[in-house]
């Protein structure tokens, strides 16, 4: 089980990025969050180490068509025991 913190940067905002990037969590049974902060998006995800590889490979890639990652930036963390699912904020 790792944990990430994910913060992805370019038109990602106002383009369904959250719905999908939730989807995709779903089906890589990852569990977290996704929220918009100012102007990039925000992800705590946790996962098994494929899975959540996955998943990030996923996002960073464009989670939705309209979107357009210019950048990402990943980070380690503890994992979080009261997650139990992944959400939108």
């Amino acid at each position: 089980m790792q944990c990430k913190h994910v913060k992805v940067f370019g038109i990602v905002q106002g383009v369904g990025f959250r719905y999908y990037t939730e989807r995709i969590a779903q089906k890589h049974d990852i569990t977290g969050t996704v929220e918009n902060v100012n102007d990039y998006v925000e992800i705590y995800a946790q996962g098994e180490e494929q899975s959540l590889a996955k998943f990030i490979d996923s996002v960073t890639q464009g989670a939705s068509p309209a979107s357009h990652v210019e950048d990402y930036i990943i980070e380690e963390l503890n994992i979080n025991h009261s997650w139990n699912k992944f959400r939108t904020i």
